[in-house]
């Protein structure tokens, strides 16, 4: 009897939108309803940021010791949830701070 699984299929890792001008090497997409919980529930703010010519806005928050949540807000609303290392995170900020089009804004 053969049987059909995913053992051999390789699992496409998560990724950031394509505007946003870095990466992290270890990301979980989450969903809507578990990463707004999760923010919702005393997450400390670490930093927002708002794209200058699209409306998107990044946001990020410290869930853990060494956790955090990132929070993409589109142009038109709809947001996407990832959770990230705190440590991987931090040395991404300094692409964002230094990209033109996005700015701090807390």
């Amino acid at each position: 009897m053969a049987v059909h699984g995913t053992r051999d299929r390789r699992i496409d890792p998560a990724s950031l939108p394509g505007i946003v001008p870095f990466d992290v090497p270890h990301l979980s997409r989450l969903s809507w309803e578990l990463g707004s919980r999760v923010i919702e529930n005393g997450a400390e703010p670490v930093g927002r940021w708002r794209h200058a010519g699209r409306r998107w806005e990044l946001s990020a928050f410290g869930v853990a010791e060494n956790t955090v949540v990132i929070r993409i807000r589109t142009s038109v609303g709809r947001e996407r949830f990832y959770t990230a290392i705190r440590a991987e995170l931090q040395s991404s900020l300094p692409e964002l701070e230094s990209a033109a089009a996005w700015r701090r804004v807390d």
